[in-house]
């Protein structure tokens, strides 16, 4: 049985609508766009791509060598050659001696890292458009007859995207760190010329433009403010 209190009045609230209760700040996840990561969550996904892009590439160099003898690098991306069209997704992964595995090594990591503050989303982004752009052009314009491995397209690409995305996304800080990657790592405009034998141009050319395409078009790395500005 339920009772009543005959002097218990329902409070009215003016208007006919009831208070609404305070929005909460949305919790980070550290998932998707990089607005949702927290600090410690940039850092952490900046050091699991850099450690697993080293791992990764050194693994596969000392199976190559030690298992394949180096045969695997016949895998690599063979311009016009159907048959080596599917080297545009091993050829990163493959590289011809030690020397042209350290010299993707150190930059590859710093790029990897710096890329993951912005989240998981935003380095597969990155990384998927640099691929497909860079592998894509080698494969067209690379010359019959040639072979190309190696990371450096990939290279080129996170680098050039680092170099423009503050200009895409107004952010000064990014902007800044553009500025500074591009004296640092000037040497390398050479690398999308056709200056020195034996060096795929092509794809440090077409992976350094694939790299400024995805600053251009991805959204997963802007910040919170930014989000907000888009919004108005």
């Amino acid at each position: 049985m339920t009772y009543q209190n005959p002097q218990f009045r329902e409070p009215q609230f003016s208007g006919g609508a009831r208070p609404t209760a305070p929005q909460l700040p949305e919790r980070k996840v550290n998932r998707g766009g990089s607005h949702n990561y927290t600090r410690r969550g940039r850092i952490r996904t900046g050091i699991t791509f850099a450690v697993g892009y080293v791992v990764i590439i050194w693994a596969v160099f000392i199976i190559n060598a030690v298992v394949f003898g180096g045969g695997l690098n016949a895998y690599g991306i063979r311009p016009l050659d159907f048959g080596g069209i599917w080297g545009i997704f091993f050829s990163p992964f493959l590289h011809a001696n030690w020397e042209h595995l350290l010299s993707n090594t150190i930059p590859g990591a710093i790029f990897c890292f710096l890329i993951g503050l912005s989240g998981r989303l935003a380095w597969w982004e990155v990384t998927v458009i640099s691929l497909l752009v860079g592998g894509i052009g080698t494969w067209l314009l690379g010359g019959p007859g040639t072979l190309h491995i190696g990371a450096s397209g990939l290279v080129y690409g996170w680098l050039a995207y680092l170099i423009v995305r503050g200009i895409f996304n107004r952010s000064l800080i990014q902007f800044a760190l553009g500025v500074v990657l591009g004296m640092a790592y000037s040497g390398l405009i050479w690398g999308v010329l056709p200056v020195t034998p034996g060096v795929s141009w092509q794809g440090h050319l077409f992976g350094a433009i694939g790299g400024i395409v995805a600053g251009m078009v991805i959204t997963s790395d802007d910040t919170l403010a930014q989000l907000q500005h888009r919004k108005r």
